[in-house]
């Protein structure tokens, strides 16, 4: 049986990683700040995704660990994906009911008899 080795990631490497996310921190915090309309839920997880990879690649080690996991990881994100885009549609769209609908639903609602009190 072979034993699984650890690779070393160098001091460097660890800093220059730490720099980077403390550098996207304070983007995040900036983007906060400005209002971007539609583009701002994206904007914070275009960052978001691109820190976490940072972290689960050097941090995680799954850079230098076994490719299956990385397969794994890979379609579970693409999973993640698809959910969060149907949910994003979802609610982009809440509240867009034409006069029409709108109008039929309260018509229908005003023609309805009241229910009888005994």
């Amino acid at each position: 049986m072979s034993q699984a080795e650890h690779h070393i990631v160098p001091i460097k490497t660890l800093t220059a990683v730490i720099a980077v996310l403390g550098v996207l921190t304070i983007v995040t915090v900036a983007a906060a700040q400005f209002d971007l309309g539609s583009f701002n839920v994206p904007i914070a997880l275009l960052i978001a995704t691109i820190k976490a990879s940072f972290v689960i690649s050097i941090f995680m080690g799954l850079k230098y660990g076994n490719k299956t996991n990385a397969l794994i990881l890979a379609v579970g994100l693409i999973m993640v994906v698809v959910f969060v885009t149907f949910i994003l549609l979802d609610t982009e769209f809440r509240g867009d009911t034409s006069a029409t609908e709108s109008g039929t639903i309260m018509q229908s609602e005003q023609t309805m008899p009241a229910a009888e009190s005994h």
